[in-house]
């Protein structure tokens, strides 16, 4: 646990999904599978919330999103939230809005990496979540649709105007943003937007085995590149240099790098305790 964080407790039990933590591995499961695990306003205020926690929780190094039953996350729900939002007055909305983007910027700020594991449809807001993710590993019968557009809103919504040309180039992301139509997982791969395609029955331990590695693996320097990768996107290259030279002369401290020496004099695997 971090010797820099406030008094009071850590939440260990959220209402609204389920969430765990084993060996390292926190896990958020969507927990409305009757509504292909569409977003509610609670939801999106407590994973908001949840992500500015888990970096003062010093127990895990991976988050796993996932949804339960046939689909990722279908977005917002139409009635909880589109129905409700109709009735609402517009300095509430500028705050719900906000809000909404607040759960993406909290997924790239989160020095932990993300996977999400698409198991079934990723749409609107739900296809931002995964795209906030830094890995995005999909199922066969998976597919994502940026559908804001389809709504009567603009196509550009939670940062995805900002995140999606940047992963899969300007003109794609016109076309999927402008349009909103399905696309489905091989094409999600061919385009960049899916870290891996695998059969349906393998997304649970696939995800699991990246989850592992990732856990398991160098905790400080994965943070930071996250971290780099994050602030560089929109830097000149001499200020990316200049902050990727002064991160790595950290990194050259750190007990990590002195176990990595340490293991390759002794002939065997680095012990990594992510410090």
């Amino acid at each position: 646990m971090s010797p820099f964080r406030a008094s009071a407790a850590h939440t260990e039990r959220w209402e609204h999904f389920d969430f765990r933590v084993t060996e390292g591995v926190a896990t958020v499961t969507f927990t409305r599978p009757d509504k292909l695990n569409a977003l509610t306003f609670d939801i999106y205020a407590d994973l908001r919330d949840l992500l500015a926690e888990l970096p003062q929780r010093g127990d895990t190094r991976v988050l796993v999103l996932r949804g339960q039953g046939r689909g990722f996350c279908s977005g917002g729900d139409v009635e909880e939230i589109i129905g409700a939002l109709q009735r609402t007055e517009s300095a509430a909305l500028l705050e719900f809005t906000r809000m909404t983007g607040a759960v993406t910027t909290a997924l790239r700020q989160c020095p932990i990496p993300v996977v999400a594991s698409v198991n079934g449809v990723a749409a609107g807001a739900g296809s931002v979540l995964a795209l906030a993710s830094d890995f995005r590993l999909l199922a066969r019968s998976a597919s994502f649709a940026f559908l804001f557009t389809k709504v009567g809103l603009a196509g550009a919504d939670m940062g995805s105007a900002y995140l999606l040309p940047r992963l899969v180039g300007l003109g794609r992301a016109t076309e999927l943003l402008v349009l909103g139509d399905r696309i489905d997982a091989e094409r999600a791969l061919a385009i960049g937007l899916a870290t891996d395609v695998v059969d349906d029955n393998a997304l649970p331990d696939a995800t699991e085995s990246l989850a592992r590695r990732l856990a398991d693996g160098p905790a400080f320097a994965y943070a930071t590149t996250k971290s780099l990768l994050t602030r560089e996107l929109d830097m000149d290259l001499g200020s990316a240099i200049e902050l990727e030279a002064m991160t790595q002369a950290l990194l050259m401290t750190s007990r990590d790098h002195g176990e990595f020496y340490a293991a390759w004099r002794e002939g065997r695997q680095p012990r990594w305790r992510g410090r």
